[in-house]
């Protein structure tokens, strides 16, 4: 259970949080001044502490850099009245996570609360590298096959440097631990982390984010803001699904990584920003610079060192360990006995593809423990426990087939001839071959055997649609 401190002086706004706060899930202490705060957090140090600004005796700057010295990875959320803004910008530059304005809206407060406690795991939960099933108390990255080694080894050549990295591999396969690997054995383990989900934030207030703004920027600008790239100055920004972002916001990414500085939105004056970047896609790139919706120069800015995660279909020999490792971890998470597995089980495990790689597997050995009833975890189990994200995978792709009923709905009511049928089977059979071959790197045989066609029958295709992979096709030994 994660544990937040609230600093604050007002008592029946500190009983209001703690009472919030418990019922969202977490462990709530509360504390009437700094001294008293900072008393607490050297008994044991919380996942979280909100602090307001203004506190008798030591006041909430004081007390922030008091708690920053204890524990400099530990997040603090400033909360400030309209008049000591500047003081919480202030402090918000020494380190705080983040300052919001009272009176505030509650809905605010829990989503900036989540993603304060979840920045204060990524900074001190350590991240294993070949753990074994017995450290299921610790996120780890499980595997030893040759690829896996050699994404441990580029994860130790790299953390010690300040080069900008590129994490790129298929959702769910394990880039965020990656991520915090890096970042925990970097010289920069001491200094901010902040996580930017470039898909997750809405593109009208990406920018803003990022760099922050200027009193008067735009309507409701009531107030200076200082983004997130200026709060990790000295530390470490991760850029989530940096494929998706924005055109005009690359371009001023690639200012950062070239000047190290930045413009608040709404402002003229140049701004210091000593800042390591660590990017993550599982777009093609590639392809996306083609079409124009990649900056080339931005591409190659960031792809100093790239390091590539292989789908777990690629690394079948270390799925007995992974699911050792979860089925540990899950277990006492859950605060259950691990049952065990049958072999049987892990036979399918073997076999399943897992298109949603690491976390597909996560979720259904999670879900066939849960609803297993104790006894070691059988074929069955995992068979239903499939089923059942397969259901969800079609129940999530709704819209996409929605998509697809539009367009056939098309061709069928402004083409008419006898050739119809076969020219949207064949429009079908190109994506399907494209994407097969997209997801096996241009691997032929994988990709006939993902497909279920012969290798020949493949490679007719491909001539037949006239498919071109030049940039993407490997030798089939590799």
């Amino acid at each position: 259970m994660n544990s937040i401190l609230i600093i604050d002086d007002d008592d029946q706004l500190r009983n209001s949080f703690k009472k919030l706060l418990s019922e969202e899930g977490y462990k709530v202490d509360g504390a009437a001044s700094g001294e008293a705060g900072l008393s607490i957090v050297k008994k044991e140090v919380p996942d979280l502490v909100i602090l307001d600004m203004r506190l008798p005796g030591m006041n909430g700057l004081e007390t922030f850099r008091a708690i920053h010295k204890i524990e400099p990875k530990l997040p603090v959320i400033i909360m400030t009245a309209f008049g000591t803004t500047e003081t919480a910008i202030e402090a918000t530059k020494l380190g705080a996570f983040d300052y919001i304005l009272k009176p505030f809206d509650i809905p605010d407060m829990l989503s900036l609360v989540k993603q304060a406690i979840r920045a204060s795991r990524f900074m001190r939960s350590p991240v294993e590298m070949d753990s074994i099933p017995d450290k299921a108390s610790k996120d780890a990255i499980v595997g030893r096959s040759i690829k896996m080694q050699d994404v441990y080894k580029a994860i130790g050549r790299v953390s010690q440097t300040d080069a900008t990295v590129l994490i790129r591999g298929e959702s769910g396969t394990g880039k965020e631990l990656v991520m915090r690997a890096i970042y925990q054995h970097s010289l920069r383990a001491d200094k901010p982390f902040l996580v930017i989900n470039c898909v997750a934030i809405p593109e009208t207030l990406l920018e803003s984010e990022l760099f922050g703004y200027e009193k008067g920027a735009f309507t409701g600008a009531a107030h200076r803001r200082v983004g997130k790239i200026e709060q990790a100055h000295g530390g470490t920004v991760f850029l989530d699904e940096i494929g998706d972002m924005p055109l005009n916001l690359q371009a001023k990414i690639l200012r950062l990584l070239q000047e190290k500085s930045i413009e608040r939105l709404g402002g003229s004056e140049n701004i210091s920003a000593d800042v390591r970047i660590i990017a993550a896609t599982n777009r093609d790139l590639e392809s996306a610079i083609l079409e124009g919706r990649f900056r080339e120069d931005l591409y190659y800015r960031l792809k100093v060192v790239t390091i590539w995660l292989p789908p777990l279909r690629e690394r079948e020999s270390d799925i007995p360990a992974l699911t050792d490792y979860l089925l540990s971890k899950f277990s006492d998470e859950n605060s259950i006995k691990n049952p065990g597995i049958t072999e049987e089980a892990k036979a399918i495990f073997s076999k399943h593809l897992w298109p949603g790689n690491v976390r597909e597997l996560a979720n259904t050995i999670q879900k066939a423990l849960i609803f297993n009833r104790g006894a070691p975890i059988s074929s069955d189990d995992i068979a239903k426990a499939i089923s059942e994200e397969l259901h969800e995978s079609d129940s999530n792709s709704e819209n996409g087939d929605q998509a697809l009923l539009q367009w056939v709905r098309k061709e069928l009511t402004t083409r008419t001839g006898e050739n119809l049928f076969d020219s949207c089977m064949d429009n079908i059979a190109s994506i399907l071959i494209s994407e097969a071959l997209n997801i096996c790197a241009g691997n032929r045989s994988k990709a006939a055997k993902l497909l279920g066609l012969s290798r020949p029958t493949l490679h007719s295709k491909i001539e037949k649609y006239r498919l071109k992979f030049e940039t993407l096709v490997k030798e089939d030994n590799l």
